[in-house]
């Protein structure tokens, strides 16, 4: 057989369809690895690639999209990717002969990578280079990078293969019906930029149908010069008696390959839902259309690009920012959502700090118990009681795309400051079975937010005027492993913190600890304070609350104190005399009281005042 990348110059060839669909066909439960049927039922992986060959595929994908270390590990797999790969190529092998073929079929690792997520691009790329390197002892004649959604993904897979062998990769995308990624990146962007990185043929494939597929193409074709390839599903999935039903006929599929050709793609086969069937009459449909190139030979003409729109002073940000900026001294003081949907008390008890001077209300995320939203919370305390808030806004049970547009919502409606914590996967507070989802973590969505202060949002496209967000993350003094707290706190300044609240810190030193490790990151530090209200309290957050740090010096004046009334003031002064022993170091205070004692936190904001 010729060189891969010189058959595609010379025809268009067709890919073969599904793998799971037809696994699934067979009587493979839905939660089995598909993957590791490579070692446990080689037979039925070969008889389905057989069944594409004699369908008419020029190109066997293996079954290894999944195979990645990743991903196996949640199988209890993870020390047999080398053997479910190798024989995951060497299965496609056999069944190809000189017939077909056989594509090296790599997909996402299923975790976000940098700047989104906690794995870095460098330790992404060595797991796809493991993976690319058993496909390559398998006897792969090039590699297919598919189904992926983020371009720092994909790009990491790519320079994977390319550090090993000069093979054709084929990189392809998964698109919305508008044609963006699924992180919203549009194919403008991304297809120069995958031609950039090193793919031989660039592409879409999965989550649609041929139909908007065709107008992602179309849309690719016009800024790039490079070869394409289309991949769609047999349609939208139907949920039929609990069964994913693609619906897409064997005959429509052809008709839109076609057009995929008349577009100037050299690579045409199925996703989801696609059978044999389908591949026989995609092939049939080619032959008869024939495989001329249509699209013009000369290069797209230059993409011009709006200039970048200026940026938002930070002290223009907020009064907040204002005063961070100028190196003034600054109160914050937290406020917890209600249970139910009455906002009375709590808009009253704002309207008090701010009579007393307090500068800004903490509005805490993802609360124990059924409470009103910290967003709403936030937008009813600055209209009705005319003080700013600090957003504390959680990563916890959001996804990404969500989060990008409660993000913009809380700018349209005049919040700027915000707090951005991970937020805690512990099944605690009045729901213990409820599920837990993290899509990023704090980093990875203070990376989200500079991005929308540029005017960019995730998928890089512009979204008008940049946002103005005032951008603020947790560090905690009392970490029990320091050296990881610095270095996350670090990875928070790089990726666009401009100031930091601590978790509450009990004594001076604990703070000072902190601060000698990071006071080069040139940000202010706001001490955060909590006055316990009794002896109680303070032996639970001693024992019971992980990486706080309470002195048994503080646990003994506590319960040096005579009645409850003592034991609150004991707190209070404590309080404040942390405070005014970091007063030196710290750019502020934020002041949290249990069961919402407003008058406990401004207790010991008064002992600050001169």
């Amino acid at each position: 057989m010729k060189p891969f990348l010189e058959a595609l110059d010379q025809r268009v060839l067709v890919c073969d369809g599904a793998m799971g669909t037809m696994l699934y066909a067979k009587g493979v439960f839905i939660n089995r690895c598909f993957d590791s049927l490579n070692v446990m039922s080689a037979d039925t992986v070969t008889e389905i690639h057989q069944d594409y060959v004699r369908a008419g595929a020029d190109v066997l994908e293996t079954n290894t999209f999944g195979a990645n270390r990743v991903k196996l590990r949640a199988f209890g797999l993870g020390d047999r990717v080398r053997d479910i790969n190798v024989e995951g190529a060497r299965i496609a092998r056999r069944a190809a002969r000189d017939q077909a073929y056989v594509a090296g079929a790599i997909g996402p690792l299923g975790v976000r990578i940098e700047p989104w997520g906690k794995m870095g691009t460098d330790e992404a790329e060595s797991y796809f280079r493991e993976q690319a390197e058993a496909l390559l002892e398998g006897g792969v004649d090039l590699f297919v990078i598919e189904t992926f959604r983020d371009l720092n993904e994909v790009g990491a897979a790519i320079a994977a293969v390319r550090s090993l062998c000069p093979l054709p990769i084929v990189a392809q995308m998964t698109i919305e019906d508008d044609g963006n990624s699924l992180d919203g990146t549009p194919p403008e962007q991304f297809a120069p930029e995958l031609e950039k990185r090193g793919a031989d043929v660039i592409g879409v494939n999965c989550s649609i149908g041929p139909a908007h597929m065709l107008e992602t193409v179309e849309r690719m074709a016009s800024v790039t010069r490079a070869r394409l390839s289309a991949q769609p599903n047999a349609g939208r999935p139907r949920d039929i008696e609990g069964r994913n039903i693609y619906l897409s006929s064997p005959e429509y599929m052809a008709s839109y390959a076609r057009r995929f050709v008349q577009q100037g793609v050299r690579l045409v086969g199925g996703c989801c839902g696609t059978t044999p069937e389908h591949i026989r009459q995609i092939k049939a449909a080619i032959k008869q259309a024939g495989s001329e190139r249509t699209r013009p030979s000369d290069p797209p003409g230059a993409v011009l690009l709006d200039p970048p729109p200026a940026l938002v002073p930070r002290a223009e940000k907020s009064q907040f920012a204002a005063a961070l900026a100028a190196g003034r001294f600054a109160t914050v003081v937290e406020l917890m959502p209600p249970k139910g949907h009455v906002s009375d008390e709590i808009v009253e008890q704002a309207r008090t700090l701010k009579i007393r001077g307090v500068d800004v209300v903490n509005i805490p995320d993802g609360p124990r118990g059924p409470r009103m939203s910290a967003l709403s919370l936030a937008v009813l305390v600055q209209q009705k009681a005319g003080i700013e808030t600090v957003l504390q806004y959680s990563c916890r049970d959001r996804n990404l795309l969500g989060m990008q547009s409660d993000l913009l919502g809380a700018h349209a409606m005049g919040v700027r400051n915000l707090a951005i914590v991970t937020g805690d996967a512990r099944t605690v507070g009045d729901y213990p079975d409820a599920t837990v989802v993290f899509d990023v973590d704090s980093v990875g969505l203070t990376n989200v937010i500079s991005r929308l202060n540029r005017g960019l949002d995730i998928g890089g496209q512009a979204i008008g005027m940049p946002t103005a967000f005032h951008v603020g993350v947790m560090v905690n003094p009392g970490a029990e492993d320091l050296d990881a707290e610095v270095r996350r706190f670090e990875y928070k300044v790089e990726a666009g913190a401009e100031y930091a609240i601590t978790r509450p810190v009990f004594d001076p030193s604990t703070f000072e600890r902190l601060y000698k490790r990071i006071e080069s990151a040139r940000i202010p530090i706001l001490a955060g304070l909590w006055p316990f209200e009794s002896v109680l309290e303070a032996e639970y957050m001693a024992n019971e609350v992980p990486d706080v740090l309470v002195p048994d010096k503080v646990i003994e004046r506590m319960r040096g104190a005579q009645d409850g009334a003592a034991a609150a003031a004991q707190g209070i002064a404590i309080a404040r005399e942390t405070a005014l022993a970091v007063r030196g170091m710290a750019q502020g205070v934020h002041v949290a009281a249990s069961g919402g004692r407003i008058e406990a936190a401004l207790s010991v904001l008064d002992g600050l005042r001169p």
